[in-house]
């Protein structure tokens, strides 16, 4: 019987050796989905649409993300990201007009394009 448990805990102790990855980094995760809270706006030059309490739904298809606004803001959709050093993702090509940059409990976005400014700074 001793036989068995101690064959039991080195199986154990095995399978947990192997299972758990110290290199495991949250930007390689799924980590990143879901809503963030705080301010937003959009601008077309036109339209100006802007909330203190507003919402950005972040979600992944395939190795893109898209960002979903509240309050009638258009979309930002098929942006890459790289891995920013800290954790986090920093979107690929990013510049002082293009900036969205995402850890597990910030999203930051201010993202100039064709005429239209989103910004974000939301938290969950």
């Amino acid at each position: 019987m001793k036989n068995v448990f101690k064959i039991f805990g080195i199986v154990c102790l095995a399978f947990l050796a192997f299972s758990c990855s110290k290199d495991d980094d949250p930007a390689n995760n799924d980590l990143f989905v879901g809503t963030y809270d705080g301010s937003i706006s959009y601008t077309d030059g036109e339209e100006n649409i802007s909330s203190d309490d507003g919402s950005v739904t972040v979600a992944k298809v395939g190795n893109n993300y898209n960002f979903a606004f509240s309050n009638g803001i258009p979309n930002i959709t098929g942006v890459e990201f790289e891995e920013d050093g800290d954790n986090g993702l920093v979107n690929i090509g990013w510049d002082d007009t293009q900036l969205i940059r995402i850890d597990a409990s910030t999203l930051q976005i201010l993202y100039i394009k064709d005429g239209e400014t989103w910004t974000a700074n939301c938290e969950r």
